[in-house]
């Protein structure tokens, strides 16, 4: 008899009923029918002590072998993946639709097979035909790059190509969600062929030792569609992420075995493909502004610093209730900095339209930026422009404290380079700046309230 599951879609949990929403996610409309893949009965059968080996525990101490990567050429999305493409590995590249992450992969395939590396390079679609792929080639002027392609989505056949490919090779599955097998009674997408095929690929990489990238698509809500054991069991996790209105995209490392987290990698969508952004800071400072409410503060995305540009506007609202519009930053990060202002700093902004925005598409998600929001705002407030040569980076507290901050000499050291000559920042450690005060002017502030009575004050 058939066993009959009813399993959600975005999490993987299984329910005995059906239900219009899921009680472990909370995800509405996700549980779906499905078969189930076995029995415990049939589990209990499979495992047979008699036939199994003792496991071999080794200490934590042994040698070390640094295992061997691919360099690709691309640097940018070297750096994502820690310093190239490890032999063995699996990585996950999920994105919105349309931002690029199939000309993104075509061309790392194409410069590696250009480099002439180990192995062979093959690009397998089970979203595109074979002509659709060759004319994006033609665009990307890589129609002469040594690279395979097919267009399949049958698990079976893929396994067996896998299987006769040479050590060193790097596959691109697009996409993960296309793929499925007739072992699991249920439709392509699900999370049992997800969850299958993913597993099925990656134990063939690792044996095979060879490089299997795979293409995910994203929910509304911007995570990977499928289960998250899909994220769990790949080596690497890159989220490739970007305002369609910009030109700029960004390859963001989520999870990385052999490498840093948090690293971005930054590209721009040209007629010609993706080219890599060498120097992200000097282009999206480039047209700052010099009107009240703007302020530029120096990010760090993994290991590089950025400087980015945050601007404010605030307006008397026209409603009842006040809009607090948001553009590359946490909203609810907002709300606290503006009840800090208005308790600490007994500034009053119930009745203002407030807009924040982070100029060229990018996304600030750590605390520091605090400060410099909290500056664009009292800038807008007292409608006074800030100097051109100014940095700020700081996280504020419910108290209005201004508190320390990670990394500090490697931010202030890109400011200096990039010409800046004064940072506002919280008290620092001396051996934080220790030598950094030659190339830039510090000035400690301990408060928010002290923080606009500088900015107020200022001429």
């Amino acid at each position: 008899m058939v066993s009959i599951i009813y399993q959600c879609q975005n999490c993987g949990a299984q329910h005995k009923k059906w239900a219009g929403k899921c009680d472990e996610c909370g995800s509405w409309n996700s549980i779906t029918q499905e078969t189930a893949i076995g029995s415990q009965a049939k589990i209990k059968k499979i495992i047979n002590r008699s036939k199994a080996d003792d496991i071999e525990f080794l200490g934590l101490k042994g040698e070390q072998s640094v295992p061997p990567r691919m360099i690709s050429g691309m640097n940018e999305f070297d750096r994502v993946c820690g310093g190239g493409l490890v032999f063995g590995s699996a990585i996950l590249v999920g994105g919105d639709p349309g931002i690029g992450k199939s000309t993104l992969l075509l061309q790392v395939l194409a410069t590696l097979a250009q480099k002439k590396t180990t192995g062979q390079h093959y690009y397998i679609s089970g979203e595109e035909g074979i002509e659709q792929i060759r004319m994006r080639a033609e665009r990307l002027h890589l129609s002469e790059a040594k690279v395979m392609l097919a267009a399949n989505n049958h698990l079976t056949n893929i396994l067996l190509s896998l299987d006769k490919m040479p050590i060193g090779s790097v596959v691109i599955i697009d996409s993960i969600q296309t793929l499925y097998t007739e072992a699991i009674d249920s439709a392509p997408g699900t999370v049992a062929q997800i969850r299958t095929c993913a597993s099925e690929l990656i134990r063939m990489a690792k044996q095979k030792n060879i490089t299997v990238i795979l293409v995910g698509h994203v929910t509304k809500e911007g995570a990977i569609a499928g289960p998250k054991v899909l994220e769990h069991i790949v080596d690497c996790v890159l989220y490739f992420e970007g305002e369609r209105h910009h030109q700029f995209r960004i390859l963001r490392t989520v999870k990385n075995r052999f490498g840093p987290t948090d690293e971005i990698g930054i590209f721009e969508m040209t007629d010609s493909g993706l080219q890599e952004v060498i120097n992200p800071s000097a282009i999206f400072i480039k047209d700052r502004t010099t009107q009240p409410g703007s302020v530029i503060f120096v990010g760090l995305e993994g290991t590089r610093p950025v400087l980015m540009e945050i601007q404010t506007l605030i307006a008397p609202s026209s409603f009842g209730t006040p809009r607090r519009s948001v553009v590359g930053w946490d909203s609810s990060r907002l709300a606290m900095i503006i009840a800090v202002l208005e308790t600490r700093c007994r500034v009053s902004l119930a009745s203002q339209d407030i807009f924040l925005n982070v100029t060229g598409g990018l996304r600030i998600q750590e605390p520091a930026a605090d400060m410099a929001v909290a500056a664009a705002l009292i800038s807008s407030i007292f409608k006074k422009s800030l100097s051109e040569k100014l940095v700020i980076i700081g996280e504020v507290g419910l108290g209005g404290e201004i508190r320390g901050i990670n990394h500090c000499s490697i931010r202030l050291k890109e400011a200096a380079k990039l010409g800046f000559e004064i940072a506002y920042l919280p008290s620092q450690p001396k051996k934080q700046i220790a030598g950094v005060e030659k190339q830039i002017t510090l000035k400690e502030i301990a408060t928010l309230e002290k923080l606009m009575n500088t900015i107020r004050t200022q001429e």
